[in-house]
Formats: structure tokens, sequence, C-alpha cells
């Protein structure tokens, strides 16, 4: 089990508490617990307004702005969210985290702030990173054994342009070891838990970024999506995540499966501040009006995304397209029938190949002094389970060259022009959908975890088909997807939807996101986590 927060540079635990709550206390008031956040419009928050609030709920469009004028220090607002992680201890959503390093790089914020110079757009924001992408200054250990000493000598791109815009790194999230599954149950580390329920899985493999987000630990964090690991633990911790069209974020310097599906991208609890991230990454605008959803046109196909869900998902997946509906979207039904046998011939086997050589690759590049086969042989069993067939030939899912060509050269290109297509014929904006076809299930304490059945409508239902039947067609395609809360079923967990946007349309389906959310409303915060949502 991983030493939740890492006090081993002499701050002691209570220390560290005492200092957090005066200096939270001293700078800015007792906190005051507010409702939910009902709309896009009523997140932001009057700068006076600032210093009465709870700190720990501010998005990051909010924080920012109260750090870059001064209304907030970044000391002070370092402490509260360490406070938060404190509180959230027992969900297991970090691997490391070391208070004193971020709190001296709020210092240095304050200090730069006070003394006039030119500030990021990000300044003195923490932001909490999955434990797979690389850090110079904290282990990277992509939650398995083999790195757990590893210590990358250089952040990776995003990482570096993250802090060239102000933004402090809060810690390193726990993660399905490897990014190889969807409950984050690591068998090294500790299981993640959910925070509205911390007896179900919050989702992987970015399931420690999520939890952290929905439990006000952070505004922001950086997961990463190959089959759905941003968006699934989005959609069952009830937060906002975006997985943009592949290639659109760098991913160097980031522990692989396979660049062709490979892509990080945002959580967070708020729209706005996915695109305050997506600003930051490629240049463009942070802002954007929130456009009227009259007249929008989205694709609903229901004999793929709509079939065989819980009934609970299935009661807000139709309250959620009624409520669009009456607010003027138009639903365009449709159907993708070749879109079940493109993705069996491409979704598993592309990663399938690809995995050891790109394992190998950054293992060597990146100096981890360990070799691939280390790797796997320290690996977890149900992670050793999973890879070995991989990569054995003659082994089941094993793909040889001759079959890989085939993909790359007709099966995926195929899958393209489906989407193109569909896209082009239908003028949609984007297709919606339930991101999962059923709630968060219960943590398994068994090895087998990516091999459990679920229960479905009375139907025993594979794990692995009901996380990722419907996110593994976007992603496969390199399409940006956008995951918003919908609503909490009846034991309160969350339910969310997706929309996939046509290729390379992140910034239009952002912008859309805006509308969604103002309609839909977030969700209110876990149990524990007071504060505004």
């Amino acid at each position: 089990m991983s030493n939740r927060i890492d006090l081993s540079t002499g701050i002691s635990r209570r220390q560290f508490l005492t200092e957090v709550t005066a200096a939270s206390l001293c700078s800015l008031g007792a906190a005051r617990p507010a409702g939910a956040v009902e709309s896009h419009e009523a997140a932001a928050l009057p700068r006076q307004q600032v210093a009465g609030t709870d700190l720990a709920a501010l998005t990051a469009v909010d924080a920012v702005d109260a750090l870059a004028h001064g209304d907030l220090e970044a000391e002070a607002y370092a402490h509260a969210l360490l406070r938060q992680c404190e509180a959230g201890a027992s969900l297991n959503a970090f691997i490391t985290l070391r208070p004193e390093l971020v709190l001296e790089a709020a210092h240095e914020c304050d200090r730069k702030r006070r003394s006039g110079a030119r500030l990021g757009s990000l300044h003195g924001l923490p932001v909490a990173i999955k434990d797979s992408v690389n850090t110079h200054d904290l282990p990277t250990t992509a939650g398995t054994p083999a790195l757990r000493h590893f210590q990358p000598r250089e952040d990776a791109p995003l990482v570096r342009a993250l802090r060239h815009h102000g933004a402090i790194v809060l810690g390193k999230n726990n993660l399905h070891e490897l990014s190889y599954g969807w409950t984050s149950n690591n068998y090294t580390f500790g299981a993640v838990h959910n925070p509205y329920d911390p007896a179900r899985i919050p989702g992987g493999s970015s399931g420690g970024t999520a939890a952290c987000i929905a439990y006000r630990m952070a505004p922001l964090g950086v997961a990463e999506d190959t089959e759905g690991s941003i968006r699934v633990p989005a959609a069952l911790c009830g937060i906002a995540g975006f997985r943009p069209t592949t290639g659109r974020y760098p991913t160097t310097a980031v522990v692989p499966i396979t660049a062709r599906f490979d892509q990080l991208g945002p959580h967070a609890r708020a729209v706005a501040d996915l695109l305050l991230f997506d600003a930051v990454l490629t240049g463009g605008p942070a802002e954007a009006s929130t456009p009227s959803l009259k007249g929008v046109r989205l694709g609903v196909i229901r004999p793929f995304f709509w079939t065989h869900l819980d009934p609970e998902v299935e009661r807000i997946g139709a309250a959620t397209l009624d409520r669009l509906r009456r607010a003027g979207v138009e639903l365009v039904e449709g159907e993708l029938p070749e879109l079940p046998r493109l993705i069996e011939l491409t979704t598993d086997p592309v990663q399938n190949h690809d995995f050891r050589p790109a394992m190998t690759r950054y293992l060597a590049n990146y100096h981890t002094g360990v070799t691939f086969d280390q790797l796997v042989a320290q690996a977890s069993p149900d992670i050793r389970r999973m890879v070995e067939p991989a990569i054995t030939p003659g082994r089941r899912g094993f793909v040889p060259d001759s079959q890989y060509e085939q993909i790359v050269k007709v099966h995926l290109p195929a899958l393209h022009a489906l989407y193109r297509d569909y896209f082009a014929r239908s003028g949609v904006a984007a297709i919606i959908f339930p991101a999962t076809i059923l709630p968060a299930p219960p943590i398994k304490g068994s090895a087998r975890d990516e091999d459990m059945y679920v229960e479905v409508r009375g139907r025993r239902v594979l794990f692995d088909e009901a996380i990722s039947r419907n996110i593994a067609p976007g992603s496969t395609a390199g399409l940006p997807g956008l995951v918003l809360p919908a609503g909490l079923t009846h034991d309160g967990l969350p339910v969310a939807i997706e929309l996939d946007g046509p290729w390379g349309a992140d910034r239009d389906l952002l912008t859309l996101g805006l509308a969604l959310e103002a309609e839909l409303g977030r969700l209110p915060p876990p149990p524990g986590a007071t504060g505004r949502a």
C-alpha cells in the first residue's frame, strides 16, 4: 500500500494539519459551505466573495482569476487544497504527494506576483498529474512495482507547458497499473476509492485523478486515455473529462500503450476549466460564450450505444435527452451498422501489437534502468495475465505484423471513413450517449477484477464489455470526446453522458459543452467534500 501523503522531509502529520488549518483561517476567514452550482453562469464568483468561500471548491477559472489579481494568495490556496487532500486520504487518490514542494512553489508564485512580474494563465494553480506522466521532481511509477523508484530527468512536454504558464504540480495520482484497466484497483499501491461511495471503483485507468478532482483536492488534473481512461473515471466520479482529438496535446514522455490511441487530456469540475486547459496547450482563446442549444443537432445511435443499459443509466439518459429536446436540441436518430465489426478488428489488436515496442522504447529512452521483461515479470498477477497472451507468439491476443498491417491500411481507415461520412451525412454536431452502461460497481478483492462479471438487467455481462462498449469507438477513431455528469442514481452514484464530435472539432465540442452544462447543471459534492459544486 502507498504512503498516501509523503511527509518524509521532516514535517509531521500533526504539524502539517496545524499549519494548513491556521494558514487557511488566518488568511481568509472560516470557510462557509454553499450549495451545488446549477449552471455555468452561476459558477463565476464575484471577486469580493473569494475570501468567504470554500477555497477547495473553487473552479480553476475562478482560482486563477483570484490568484492573478491578488485576491487570493497561492500559498493560502495550496494550504486549503492540501488540507482537502488529507481529509480525503482514505480514497488513496495519490501515489506521491509532497506538501513541502507544493508550498515552496506556491510561495514562489506569491513572490513573483508581488514583484510585478508577468504571470502565466495558470498562475499559482495546483494541478494533479496522473502517475504515468513524467515529472522531474516526483517519481513516475505508472503504478507498477518495477518503476516504484523511477525518477525522470525531465518533465513531459505537457507538464513543462503547464509549469511555464504558472501551474504547480500538486502530486502524482494513483491509477490502474500500467494504465491497463478500468478499475484502478492497484495491487501495488492500493485501490482507489470512488468519492461518492468508497466501496465502489472510481473507474480507470486515471481513477486517482478523477477521485482527486471530484473530492475537491484540486480543480484541474491531467489524465490519459487510450481506450477510455479519461472518460470512464470522469463518468463514474461525476466530473467533466475531455479526451481531445488524437495528437492535439503532446504525449511524449508518458508511459505508453500505443501511439495510435494514447492521448493526454484534462479532468475538471467545469467545462470552462477544460477550455482553459485547452487554451494553454494550443494557444487558443481561454474563454467562449455559452451558445444557445436551440437548433443544435445531436446524433442518437440507439442500436449501438443505447441498448442493454442499467435501468438507472437508462432512466437518467432518457431524462437527459428529454431535457435537451425541450431546450431546443434536435435529436437525430441514426445507425452505424459497421461499427461493432470495425471496433473488434482494431481496438484491442492495435494495443496488443504496439504495447511491447512502445514500452521498450519508453524504458530505454528515459533511462529507467528496467527492461520490458523485468517490467512484466514484476507486474501484478492481473496485469501479467492480460499482457502475456498479447506479447507471446501463438497465444490468444497476439497480433503478428501481417495482421497489424491489414489493420493499419484497411480497417482503421474504414473506421475513420465511417465516422467522417456519418457526420457529413447527418449534419450533427456530436453523437450523444451514456458513457458507460452501468454506474460504478463495487471494488472486488480478487486478482481477476478485469475478468469479473457484472449484472445488468438480470444479464451477466463481462465488466470489460460494460465499461468499454460505448467509449472504445471514439478513442479508436481518434475523435474528441467530452464526458459530462447527467445525474445521480437513487443510490447516489454518478451517471454521465458522452459527446463524440468530428475529428478536429475540439473547440466546437467544448463550446457545446458549456451549453449542455448550463442546461444540465453539475452534481452536488461527494459526501464529506463540502462546498460549492
